[in-house]
Protein backbone atom coordinates (compact mmCIF):
# COMPACT_ATOMS: atom_id res chain seq x y z
CA UNK A 1 0.00 0.00 0.00
CA UNK A 2 3.09 2.51 0.64
CA UNK A 3 4.60 2.03 -2.56
CA UNK A 4 1.01 2.45 -4.22
CA UNK A 5 0.84 5.86 -2.34
CA UNK A 6 3.89 6.68 -3.55
CA UNK A 7 3.82 6.17 -6.80
CA UNK A 8 0.85 7.77 -7.10
CA UNK A 9 1.63 10.72 -5.27
CA UNK A 10 4.59 11.04 -7.68
CA UNK A 11 2.87 10.54 -11.00
CA UNK A 12 0.26 13.38 -9.61
CA UNK A 13 3.21 15.78 -9.14
CA UNK A 14 4.06 14.67 -12.64
CA UNK A 15 0.73 15.36 -14.11
CA UNK A 16 0.22 18.70 -12.15
CA UNK A 17 4.09 19.85 -13.68
CA UNK A 18 2.94 18.86 -17.26
CA UNK A 19 -0.46 21.13 -16.63
CA UNK A 20 1.66 23.86 -15.96
CA UNK A 21 3.96 23.83 -18.65
CA UNK A 22 1.17 23.36 -20.95
CA UNK A 23 -0.62 26.07 -19.77
CA UNK A 24 2.43 28.42 -19.96
CA UNK A 25 4.06 27.36 -23.79
CA UNK A 26 0.40 27.49 -25.26
CA UNK A 27 -0.76 30.72 -23.38
CA UNK A 28 2.52 32.43 -23.35
CA UNK A 29 5.13 31.53 -25.99
CA UNK A 30 4.42 31.59 -30.11
CA UNK A 31 4.70 27.87 -30.16
CA UNK A 32 1.83 26.33 -32.13
CA UNK A 33 -0.49 23.41 -30.88
CA UNK A 34 0.53 20.76 -32.94
CA UNK A 35 4.14 21.59 -33.48
CA UNK A 36 4.21 21.42 -29.50
CA UNK A 37 2.20 18.13 -29.45
CA UNK A 38 4.58 16.41 -32.09
CA UNK A 39 7.64 17.89 -29.68
CA UNK A 40 6.47 16.50 -26.35
CA UNK A 41 5.62 13.18 -27.82
CA UNK A 42 9.02 12.99 -29.48
CA UNK A 43 10.65 14.34 -26.01
CA UNK A 44 8.49 11.56 -24.41
CA UNK A 45 9.37 8.68 -26.83
CA UNK A 46 13.27 9.34 -26.70
CA UNK A 47 13.31 9.84 -22.67
CA UNK A 48 11.10 6.23 -22.46
CA UNK A 49 13.60 4.57 -24.84
CA UNK A 50 16.70 5.69 -23.20
CA UNK A 51 15.22 4.41 -19.97
CA UNK A 52 14.10 0.64 -21.14
CA UNK A 53 17.55 0.40 -23.03
CA UNK A 54 19.69 1.55 -20.09
CA UNK A 55 17.80 -1.79 -18.62
CA UNK A 56 18.68 -3.84 -21.44
CA UNK A 57 14.99 -4.00 -22.53
CA UNK A 58 13.74 -4.08 -26.19
CA UNK A 59 10.88 -1.69 -27.55
CA UNK A 60 9.76 -4.51 -30.26
CA UNK A 61 6.14 -5.68 -29.82
CA UNK A 62 5.56 -3.30 -26.99
CA UNK A 63 2.23 -1.03 -26.64
CA UNK A 64 -0.64 -0.98 -28.88
CA UNK A 65 -1.58 0.70 -31.55
CA UNK A 66 -5.17 1.56 -29.84
CA UNK A 67 -3.18 3.12 -26.56
CA UNK A 68 -1.16 4.93 -28.66
CA UNK A 69 -4.36 6.76 -30.29
CA UNK A 70 -5.66 7.54 -27.17
CA UNK A 71 -2.28 9.15 -26.01
CA UNK A 72 -2.06 11.08 -28.88
CA UNK A 73 -5.52 12.12 -28.62
CA UNK A 74 -5.41 13.49 -25.45
CA UNK A 75 -2.06 15.15 -26.11
CA UNK A 76 -3.16 17.04 -29.31
CA UNK A 77 -6.98 17.69 -28.50
CA UNK A 78 -5.53 18.82 -24.96
CA UNK A 79 -2.97 21.47 -26.88
CA UNK A 80 -5.83 22.84 -29.69
CA UNK A 81 -8.26 23.09 -26.65
CA UNK A 82 -5.89 25.88 -24.65
CA UNK A 83 -5.64 27.84 -26.93
CA UNK A 84 -9.41 28.61 -26.30
CA UNK A 85 -10.15 28.12 -22.93
CA UNK A 86 -8.99 29.76 -19.76
CA UNK A 87 -6.98 27.28 -17.63
CA UNK A 88 -9.99 26.58 -14.87
CA UNK A 89 -12.61 25.74 -17.31
CA UNK A 90 -10.01 23.31 -19.43
CA UNK A 91 -9.10 21.62 -16.42
CA UNK A 92 -12.98 21.18 -15.18
CA UNK A 93 -13.84 19.86 -18.22
CA UNK A 94 -10.81 17.95 -18.36
CA UNK A 95 -11.21 16.20 -15.46
CA UNK A 96 -14.54 15.96 -15.31
CA UNK A 97 -14.08 13.93 -18.40
CA UNK A 98 -11.59 12.01 -16.81
CA UNK A 99 -13.95 10.74 -13.64
CA UNK A 100 -16.55 10.42 -15.65
CA UNK A 101 -14.84 7.97 -18.32
CA UNK A 102 -13.31 5.81 -15.56
CA UNK A 103 -16.02 5.50 -13.07
CA UNK A 104 -18.74 4.48 -16.02
CA UNK A 105 -15.85 1.46 -17.32
CA UNK A 106 -15.93 0.74 -13.07
CA UNK A 107 -19.13 0.11 -13.01
CA UNK A 108 -19.66 -1.51 -16.75
CA UNK A 109 -16.81 -3.99 -15.24
CA UNK A 110 -19.01 -4.98 -11.90
CA UNK A 111 -17.46 -2.71 -9.63
CA UNK A 112 -19.46 -1.94 -6.67
CA UNK A 113 -19.13 1.35 -4.94
CA UNK A 114 -20.41 1.73 -1.52
CA UNK A 115 -21.28 4.60 0.22
CA UNK A 116 -18.29 5.81 1.75
CA UNK A 117 -16.74 5.85 -1.61
CA UNK A 118 -19.62 8.17 -3.19
CA UNK A 119 -19.27 10.58 -0.82
CA UNK A 120 -15.45 10.43 -0.99
CA UNK A 121 -16.17 11.25 -4.71
CA UNK A 122 -18.99 13.61 -4.16
CA UNK A 123 -16.86 15.44 -2.05
CA UNK A 124 -13.59 16.03 -4.19
CA UNK A 125 -15.53 16.62 -7.21
CA UNK A 126 -17.38 19.08 -5.18
CA UNK A 127 -13.60 20.91 -4.10
CA UNK A 128 -12.73 20.99 -7.65
CA UNK A 129 -15.75 22.57 -8.69
CA UNK A 130 -15.54 25.29 -5.86
CA UNK A 131 -11.94 25.94 -7.03
CA UNK A 132 -12.19 26.14 -10.59
CA UNK A 133 -15.67 26.58 -11.49
CA UNK A 134 -16.64 30.46 -9.64
CA UNK A 135 -15.95 33.37 -11.74
CA UNK A 136 -16.04 31.61 -15.40
CA UNK A 137 -17.62 32.64 -18.35
CA UNK A 138 -19.02 29.91 -20.55
CA UNK A 139 -16.37 28.22 -22.58
CA UNK A 140 -16.77 28.33 -26.62
CA UNK A 141 -18.51 25.01 -27.62
CA UNK A 142 -16.20 23.55 -30.13
CA UNK A 143 -13.09 24.37 -27.28
CA UNK A 144 -15.06 22.48 -24.76
CA UNK A 145 -15.61 19.39 -26.91
CA UNK A 146 -12.26 19.43 -27.19
CA UNK A 147 -11.00 18.99 -23.80
CA UNK A 148 -13.84 16.79 -22.89
CA UNK A 149 -12.80 14.52 -25.52
CA UNK A 150 -9.16 14.85 -24.58
CA UNK A 151 -10.68 13.45 -20.91
CA UNK A 152 -12.49 10.30 -22.23
CA UNK A 153 -9.52 10.05 -24.12
CA UNK A 154 -7.43 9.88 -21.19
CA UNK A 155 -9.46 7.68 -19.58
CA UNK A 156 -9.54 5.44 -21.46
CA UNK A 157 -5.51 5.47 -21.84
CA UNK A 158 -5.63 5.04 -17.97
CA UNK A 159 -7.44 2.48 -18.06
CA UNK A 160 -5.86 0.28 -20.87
CA UNK A 161 -2.46 0.73 -19.17
CA UNK A 162 -4.15 -1.53 -16.17
CA UNK A 163 -3.32 -4.33 -18.94
CA UNK A 164 -0.94 -3.41 -20.68
CA UNK A 165 2.27 -5.88 -19.36
CA UNK A 166 5.61 -4.01 -18.51
CA UNK A 167 4.38 -0.71 -17.86
CA UNK A 168 7.48 1.19 -18.83
CA UNK A 169 8.10 -1.25 -21.72
CA UNK A 170 4.25 -0.02 -22.81
CA UNK A 171 4.17 3.24 -22.10
CA UNK A 172 7.17 3.76 -24.20
CA UNK A 173 5.87 1.51 -27.33
CA UNK A 174 2.75 3.50 -26.87
CA UNK A 175 5.00 7.34 -27.72
CA UNK A 176 6.76 5.54 -30.17
CA UNK A 177 3.28 4.77 -31.94
CA UNK A 178 1.72 7.77 -31.67
CA UNK A 179 5.36 9.54 -33.13
CA UNK A 180 4.23 9.19 -36.49
CA UNK A 181 0.99 10.18 -35.44
CA UNK A 182 2.15 13.43 -34.36
CA UNK A 183 4.43 13.79 -37.21
CA UNK A 184 1.23 13.81 -39.48
CA UNK A 185 -0.55 16.64 -37.28
CA UNK A 186 2.44 18.78 -37.50
CA UNK A 187 3.29 17.86 -41.34
CA UNK A 188 -0.87 19.29 -42.59
CA UNK A 189 -0.07 23.13 -40.69
CA UNK A 190 3.55 23.01 -41.57
CA UNK A 191 3.41 26.02 -43.74
CA UNK A 192 1.42 28.06 -39.94
CA UNK A 193 4.15 25.30 -37.69
CA UNK A 194 6.30 28.62 -35.36
CA UNK A 195 9.24 26.74 -33.53
CA UNK A 196 9.26 28.66 -30.81
CA UNK A 197 12.66 28.54 -28.87
CA UNK A 198 10.46 28.48 -25.33
CA UNK A 199 8.21 26.64 -26.59
CA UNK A 200 9.82 24.13 -27.93
CA UNK A 201 12.25 23.69 -24.47
CA UNK A 202 8.40 24.05 -22.59
CA UNK A 203 7.32 21.64 -24.93
CA UNK A 204 10.08 19.12 -24.30
CA UNK A 205 10.34 19.04 -20.42
CA UNK A 206 6.95 18.58 -20.36
CA UNK A 207 7.37 15.25 -22.55
CA UNK A 208 10.28 13.95 -21.58
CA UNK A 209 10.13 14.47 -17.40
CA UNK A 210 6.66 14.99 -16.71
CA UNK A 211 4.75 12.87 -19.40
CA UNK A 212 6.88 9.88 -20.57
CA UNK A 213 8.53 9.73 -16.72
CA UNK A 214 4.99 11.04 -15.14
CA UNK A 215 2.68 8.05 -17.41
CA UNK A 216 5.48 5.43 -16.00
CA UNK A 217 5.24 5.64 -12.52
CA UNK A 218 1.33 5.88 -13.21
CA UNK A 219 1.35 2.68 -14.87
CA UNK A 220 3.04 1.36 -11.67
CA UNK A 221 0.74 2.66 -9.42
CA UNK A 222 -2.54 2.01 -11.56
CA UNK A 223 -2.44 -2.23 -10.53
CA UNK A 224 -3.04 -0.88 -7.18
CA UNK A 225 -6.02 0.94 -7.75
CA UNK A 226 -8.98 0.23 -8.54
CA UNK A 227 -10.58 2.23 -11.22
CA UNK A 228 -12.45 4.50 -9.05
CA UNK A 229 -9.74 5.13 -6.95
CA UNK A 230 -8.00 5.99 -9.46
CA UNK A 231 -10.64 8.38 -11.08
CA UNK A 232 -11.00 9.89 -7.92
CA UNK A 233 -7.17 10.31 -7.03
CA UNK A 234 -6.74 12.15 -10.62
CA UNK A 235 -8.71 15.51 -9.42
CA UNK A 236 -5.49 16.26 -7.00
CA UNK A 237 -3.70 17.44 -10.28
CA UNK A 238 -5.39 21.14 -10.52
CA UNK A 239 -5.32 21.40 -6.86
CA UNK A 240 -1.23 20.52 -7.03
CA UNK A 241 -1.33 22.68 -10.24
CA UNK A 242 -2.79 25.72 -8.43
CA UNK A 243 -0.13 25.00 -5.78
CA UNK A 244 2.71 25.05 -8.52
CA UNK A 245 1.65 28.61 -9.27
CA UNK A 246 1.13 29.55 -6.17
CA UNK A 247 4.89 28.94 -5.68
CA UNK A 248 6.50 29.41 -9.40
CA UNK A 249 4.23 31.93 -10.98
CA UNK A 250 3.41 33.81 -7.65
CA UNK A 251 -0.61 33.54 -7.80
CA UNK A 252 -2.24 34.31 -4.62
CA UNK A 253 -2.90 32.06 -1.87
CA UNK A 254 -6.72 32.40 -0.68
CA UNK A 255 -9.56 30.93 1.41
CA UNK A 256 -11.44 29.37 -1.39
CA UNK A 257 -8.08 27.62 -2.22
CA UNK A 258 -7.46 26.56 0.95
CA UNK A 259 -10.87 25.26 1.74
CA UNK A 260 -11.55 23.64 -2.22
CA UNK A 261 -7.44 21.94 -1.48
CA UNK A 262 -9.28 20.07 1.59
CA UNK A 263 -12.55 18.74 0.07
CA UNK A 264 -10.61 17.43 -2.72
CA UNK A 265 -7.35 15.82 -0.69
CA UNK A 266 -10.13 14.65 2.06
CA UNK A 267 -12.68 12.98 -0.96
CA UNK A 268 -9.44 11.04 -2.38
CA UNK A 269 -8.74 9.70 1.51
CA UNK A 270 -12.00 8.68 1.94
CA UNK A 271 -12.02 6.65 -1.34
CA UNK A 272 -8.22 5.25 -0.32
CA UNK A 273 -9.49 4.28 2.99
CA UNK A 274 -12.51 2.66 2.01
CA UNK A 275 -10.68 0.39 -0.95
CA UNK A 276 -8.09 -0.59 1.69
CA UNK A 277 -10.99 -1.12 4.56
CA UNK A 278 -12.88 -3.33 1.81
CA UNK A 279 -9.78 -5.54 1.01
CA UNK A 280 -8.21 -6.00 4.26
Amino acid sequence: MRRVFIFTALAMVAFASNSLLCRQALRHTAIDAATFTFVRIVSGMVCLAIIVWLRKGSLRNSGSWLSALALFAYAALFSFAYLQLSAGTGALLLFAAVQATMISWAIRDGERMRLPQIGGIALALAGLVALVFPGLSAPPFGAAVLMLTAGVAWGAYSIRGKSGGDPLRATAGNFLRATPLALLLSLTIARSANWDGAGVIYAILSGAIASGVGYAIWYTALPGLKATGAATVQLSVPVLAAIGGILFLGEPLTLRFVLASIAVLGGILLVILERRAAVS
